[in-house]
């Protein structure tokens, strides 16, 4: 299939819908005159003008442009924006995804009232550097939607296929996660202040350090604890500076904050 002449709409472009916007405008094997971007306020995507998005307030020709629309609005919003665009809808062409956070898909399908392939999807704001995970749920959407869908969500990182149910679980760790990672590379950058390096030092080694980590994981597949083996030396300071974090409740406050976030969304 050849998605690059696959039209994308995204409806709704505040933080994670620009975040998605930059990255598929970022990737140099999809036109940006396939791309449609909507919003109310003009001022803020404008400027996408210059790399061939088209920009409009007007939902309802952004549908009719389009094969595959994204649905970025907040929650409260989404299904009345569906109730809206479902006359423009053809189920032989269209594809929905909503973004909304504990919107299910049969509240998205009652409020479409067709029979098209919709999905959720739980991208993060890592998408602005084509580095994010999305979590992707559907409604028997078939392999060829769901081709279609991770084609785009691929170019903005990676994502992964998973049972609605733990979509809520999925949000907290991918999307919520991106700001608990961020609070701890900032507590990082405090502790290297605190002993004597400059913030711009201070950040440089800290954010790589934070990548490195990843990387390894990812690359090697390997459980934490494997690699966080091969640098605590008996008696070293690596054990010690651990210790004390885990002895001040590093871990048990990350967990406590992860089950804290699900809870409310769930």
């Amino acid at each position: 299939m050849n998605f690059k002449n696959k039209k994308v709409c995204i409806i709704g472009c505040g933080n994670l819908g620009k975040s998605i916007l930059n990255g598929l405008v970022d990737d140099k094997d999809y036109p940006s005159e396939n791309i449609i971007a909507t919003k109310r306020s003009l001022d803020a995507i404008k400027p996408y003008e210059e790399h061939g998005v088209r920009v409009t307030t007007d939902n309802l020709w952004a549908v009719s442009e389009s094969d595959v629309i994204i649905v970025g609005v907040k929650p409260y919003k989404v299904l009345s924006v569906l109730n809206d665009i479902k006359d423009q809808l053809i189920p032989e062409k269209h594809i929905v995804i909503s973004l909304a956070t504990n919107v299910h898909v049969q509240d998205l399908q009652d409020a479409l009232a067709i029979d098209v392939p919709i999905f959720r999807a739980m991208p993060n704001t890592a998408a602005d550097v084509k580095e994010s995970i999305t979590s992707l749920c559907h409604n028997e959407a078939g392999a060829a939607g769901l081709e279609t869908v991770q084609y785009f969500f691929n170019k903005i990182g990676t994502s992964i296929s998973i049972n609605e149910e733990l979509m809520d679980a999925a949000t907290v760790l991918g999307s919520c996660g991106t700001a608990f990672v961020l609070r701890f590379i900032r507590a990082m950058v405090q502790g290297g202040i605190q002993i004597g390096l400059d913030s711009k030092t201070a950040s440089e080694i800290v954010n790589q350090t934070v990548k490195g980590a990843a990387n390894l994981l990812i690359e090697r597949k390997n459980h934490p604890e494997f690699e966080i083996d091969k640098v605590t030396t008996p008696k070293g300071c690596t054990i010690l500076g651990l210790n004390e974090m885990e002895h001040n409740g590093l871990s048990s406050s990350l967990i406590k904050g992860i089950v804290t976030s699900y809870n409310k969304i769930s």
